[in-house]
């Protein structure tokens, strides 16, 4: 018995340290497989701490439905905004994991926000959103969704260096999914890179100053027509 015990410390101390980075170094902060069903299925139920924008910006039109064990996001026709379905988290540091499912012309935005960040609309700090065939990451704080910034853009007022200098902080990556089939996310956020693996293939990273916000407190699966998420997971890095 000692020599087995003996035996499993030596080939223990040999496995490779990644495999225990996440118990090493990261707390699961959120995990949801959303294994469970409405009381009532003409209502929006989505449970386990998350919220939408339904009733703000749908007229209370039920915009996500708990289907065979995944969450399906639908815009409604009368509703004046992309839904946003949200979850409280605190972190600086993390990695973001789900699985997802588009259709041709779909796409899906997981949003970032610090919801005590006055310096940003609507708490906006960075974000990955991924098409079909493009995968965009985007600094939204020192960029598009900075008070200023945005100000000046709905009023048609930037100029054409505003312009390129708020370019700058998107990036863009080509992909090629295919439509109408579960694929599997990884977003990574660690100091002011924000990475992205789908399906074990990395696609790319961006590094730009408002990635490295301190506190960030919000998550928010962004739709502007339709997504199917599953198997969401958030791993707070230490």
């Amino acid at each position: 018995m000692k020599l087995f015990f003996s035996l499993a410390g030596v080939a223990l101390f040999f496995l490779p340290a990644s495999l225990f980075a996440v118990d090493a170094h990261g707390e699961v902060i959120l995990e949801d497989h959303f294994e469970r069903t409405e009381t009532d299925d003409q209502l929006e139920q989505v449970g386990n701490g998350w919220g939408t924008n339904s009733k703000s910006r749908a007229k209370g039109v039920k915009q996500v439905d708990l289907v065979d064990g995944a969450m399906h996001i639908t815009r409604a026709d009368v509703a004046d905004h992309g839904v946003s379905v949200t979850h409280e988290v605190a972190f600086k540091d993390a990695t973001i994991e789900l699985r997802f499912k588009l259709g041709k012309n779909d796409d899906l935005g997981i949003n970032i926000a610090d919801m005590k960040e006055k310096s940003v609309h609507a708490g906006h700090i960075c974000m990955t959103r991924i098409r079909p065939n493009r995968v965009e990451i985007v600094d939204l704080k020192t960029g598009r969704m900075d008070l200023k910034n945005r100000e000046r853009r709905l009023a048609n007022q930037l100029s054409e260096d505003e312009k390129r200098d708020i370019n700058k902080k998107s990036k863009y990556f080509k992909v090629d999914l295919k439509a109408n089939q579960w694929h599997q996310l990884k977003v990574s956020i660690q100091g002011d890179v924000m990475s992205v693996t789908i399906d074990e293939k990395f696609v790319g990273k961006f590094q730009s100053n408002g990635i490295g916000h301190l506190t960030k407190s919000r998550l928010r699966l962004a739709v502007g027509k339709s997504a199917w998420v599953d198997d969401v997971k958030v791993t707070r890095l230490n």
